[in-house]
């Protein structure tokens, strides 16, 4: 019984695989309405992951706000002004009816808590009840401003110019709606005030909304701009709408599936599309093989199934060592990293099946004059772009020790850039510098106290611990001890509120400025101040048992390492000041910690697993080991000399980046084999190397290596430029994930095609004796 043949059934039934494959695409497009996305980062980590939880109950425990968005107000001639404090009343005034908005706990000039004391009785009141009518007025507000240390470099710059509004956001809400609303609230007040959205939520949601923009515009420039240059290589239409189709077929499956699980779209995930679309680019051997095949041949048929034949073991493989490198995302916690992963791995598998069925199908449907015309140019003899690959080559096989000596000159270079490499996440930093969100962030980090928020939850095993002066002169000393640190801008807890109310109650004596010596006295001062402040201003810093108080902790960078440098400063203070409390992190701050340490760990492990199964593909796929070792170093080298760039350059090494060094693998791989495997192949074919002379040995070998830089090289040096070309269009983006993935991946499949077509013939010719010398048996070669 004759053993099926995918290939061959598709070069019979052309039409049917066809028509199955548009029913299929067909399916998997009746998803896409169900589209949803998530980008929210708290989503990064599974719901059950230890700071997850633990944050949940400190925003339990203190009634805090998942998100919080701040609108700055800048006025260079000083914001107290009659004219400036009208337009902070009547824009907060709207501010509390945008939908979303948790109005009752606005921070702004006429909303937040102002202490004072009248007559020796405490005075709890909003800062600002009505707009200032007069200039005395006016610099009444000022003094109670700058008299308040809890309102400075909160809600007012030390040099006056700027304030906030704090805007605290309901559940669920859309962090850019919020902001677009109060953009365009700000943007109808005229005059010397500049205002700036910043915060969290700001960052996110409108990442992603541009995230989702750019999906939409760049997968379909890369595949216009694969179709252009796959039609200006090989000057055949149908055949380049081909390639594309096949890609986009399998970004529709693949997307179609993630839709059908449930999954919402991430940022990585929502870069699939590009990423597959490049993957596509490998069945470019197929057609770079096909004109070669059929100019020697002359029927079409034959000329296929021969093609077929010739790359279906390395078109096999690389697509292996690809959705394997994709595929170790899969054992990742970063749960959009996990998702990509799996959608990314699918898609490759999807696209070798295509490969296999769609193209061979496709292509007996060319005209076979337009064949041969396009074959005419694919003759190694008078292509420049074979002669270019083996000059190229030709230097790796006639200078192998140069070539190799430059190599590891290389590595060295590489390797000292890898230990300048820092690991580190800043969503902020993910906009370009010009952008609204980075310009907000910077403008308000410079003058007020920070956009980004973190907390340390002092906590005790005794109720009422808090309220004791030795609690809360160690809070106040702890904050002192933290605000020496340059990117903590302000700290705030329940001490303040302490000691503001002792000082307003001793007629703002200075040497009431202190925590009370009693704890009675402490805790009657809470208790009044509890009756009438809003309740979310004791809520904020301490619980109701006293057992835990909340140390806010602004920061003027939304850099990982700043949040690492506050927990190092706790501990500092707390083994060198002994206390029976324990501290612990908490907030967006801390979680963004926690993110980028997983993300860390997570790809060191993603990291090794990948280089452990390529190189055990790498092994199956040669049959060899130490053929497998000379296809892995133009890999390893390509990897190492690109991060070493990176540390060089100064660029973190955020989450985009290190998801990429696992994904390098996979298809930096790729070329190794098609140019290994074609050689053994080329030279098995022509002859027996320990039956020939050593030195005709030699010349065969060389002569092998040249022909599969011109032929098989032909087809890498098509794939990778097609390849970069398509992810050239990301370089473009608003966003700088988007920028990085594209310049890296540009200049991964550029080296590593180079790498490969130098310096794979110099390891062969200079390992050659090592190589070939226990591959005969009886006289006969075996590759």
């Amino acid at each position: 019984m004759r053993k099926f043949s995918l290939v061959h059934f598709s070069v019979n039934h052309p039409k049917s695989v066809v028509l199955l494959t548009i029913l299929i695409t067909l399916v998997f497009m009746t998803r896409f309405p169900r589209i949803t996305t998530d980008t929210n980062p708290k989503h990064m980590l599974p719901a059950n992951s230890d700071v997850r939880v633990w944050n949940d109950e400190v925003d339990s425990t203190f009634a805090l706000y998942e998100d919080m968005i701040v609108l700055g107000i800048v006025n260079e001639k000083g914001i107290l002004n009659k004219d400036t404090l009208g337009k902070i009343q009547r824009i907060t005034d709207e501010i509390l009816n945008i939908k979303g908005v948790a109005a009752r706990d606005v921070n702004s000039f006429p909303t937040i808590t102002n202490v004072t004391a009248e007559q020796g009785v405490l005075k709890v009141a909003p800062l600002m009840t009505k707009i200032p009518e007069s200039d005395a007025e006016v610099g009444s507000l000022g003094k109670m401003l700058y008299e308040n240390p809890l309102f400075i470099n909160r809600i007012i710059s030390k040099d006056g110019k700027t304030t906030a509004i704090y805007v605290p956001l309901e559940k669920d809400a859309n962090g850019k709606e919020v902001a677009d609303k109060i953009k365009e609230i700000a943007g109808k007040e005229k005059g010397d005030e500049k205002y700036y959205v910043a915060g969290d939520p700001v960052a996110r949601d409108t990442f992603g909304a541009e995230m989702f923009k750019l999906m939409a515009v760049f997968a379909p420039i890369a595949g216009m701009v694969m179709l252009i240059v796959r039609y200006l290589m090989f000057r055949d239409l149908f055949l380049s709408v081909t390639l594309m189709m096949d890609a986009m077929v399998s970004i529709i499956w693949s997307m179609g599936l993630l839709i059908a699980f449930g999954f919402p779209v991430h940022i990585m995930s929502s870069m699939a599309p590009v990423f597959l679309m490049a993957i596509a680019t490998d069945s470019i051997h197929i057609f770079n093989e096909f004109y070669f095949r059929y100019k020697e041949k002359k029927d079409k048929k034959t000329a296929i199934i021969e093609t077929m034949n010739a790359v279906s073991r390395p078109v096999r493989y690389t697509a292996l060592a690809t959705a394997v490198g994709f595929g170790v995302l899969l054992f990742m916690n970063i749960i959009p990293v996990k998702v990509f992963g799996g959608l990314v791995a699918f898609g490759t598998v999807m696209l070798r099946v295509l490969s296999f069925s769609f193209i061979p199908a496709m292509f007996t449907f060319v005209n076979e004059e337009k064949i041969e015309k396009a074959s005419r140019s694919e003759d190694i003899e008078f292509s420049r772009t074979s002669q270019l690959l083996k000059s190229l080559a030709g230097f790796g096989t006639h200078k192998p020790k140069a070539t190799v000596f430059a190599g590891l000159i290389l590595f060295v270079i590489a390797i000292i850039g890898l230990t300048k490499i820092v690991v580190n996440n800043n969503m902020v930093e993910w906009f370009k510098k010009d952008s609204e969100v980075r310009i907000a962030d910077r403008v308000m980090n410079q003058a007020l106290g920070g956009t980004s928020l973190g907390y340390i939850v002092a906590l005790s095993n005794e109720d009422g611990f808090i309220k004791t002066p030795e609690a809360m002169r160690y809070i106040e000393g702890l904050q002192r001890h933290l605000e020496k640190l340059h990117i903590v801008g302000k700290t705030s807890s329940v001490a303040d509120y302490v000691k503001r109310i002792n000082l307003v109650l001793h007629d703002n004596d200075p040497k009431y400025d202190a925590v009370p010596d009693t704890k009675e006295t402490i805790g009657q001062y809470l208790f009044l101040f509890g009756m009438s402040a809003k309740p979310s201003d004791l809520d904020n810093v301490v619980d109701y048992p006293f057992r835990k108080a909340n140390i806010w902790v602004q920061l003027k960078t939304w850099d990982a390492q700043a949040m690492r440098d506050v927990i190092e400063a706790t501990d500092e203070y707390k083994k060198s000041h002994p206390v029976p409390m324990e501290f612990k992190p908490a907030g967006i701050a801390y979680f963004n910690l926690v993110w980028n340490d997983e993300v860390l760990y997570d790809m060191l492990r993603g990291f090794i697993i990948a280089l452990i199964v390529v190189f055990l593909i790498l092994v199956v796929n040669f049959r060899s080991v130490k053929w497998a070792i000379v296809g892995y170093t133009p890999l390893l080298f390509t990897i190492l000399l690109i991060y070493g760039v990176v540390g060089y350059i100064g660029k973190d090494f955020d989450m985009p980046i290190s998801v990429l060094s696992c994904l390098s693998l996979g298809m930096a791989v790729d070329f190794a084999i098609h140019f290994i495997s074609r050689f053994r192949q080329h030279l098995s074919e022509k002859s027996e190397v320990r039956s020939q002379k050593s030195e005709d040995a030699k010349n065969l070998v060389t002569d092998a290596l040249l022909w599969t830089a011109a032929r098989p090289g032909k087809g890498i040096m098509r794939n990778a430029v097609l390849f970069a070309a398509s992810f050239a269009v990301m370089m473009f983006a608003s966003l700088t994930p988007y920028i990085t993935v594209g310049a890296f991946i540009v200049s991964m499949m550029l080296l590593s095609a180079i790498m490969t077509i130098i310096y794979v013939p110099a390891l062969i010719t200079l390992l050659q004796g090592w190589l070939f010398c226990d591959k005969c048996e009886g006289g006969k070669n075996k590759f």
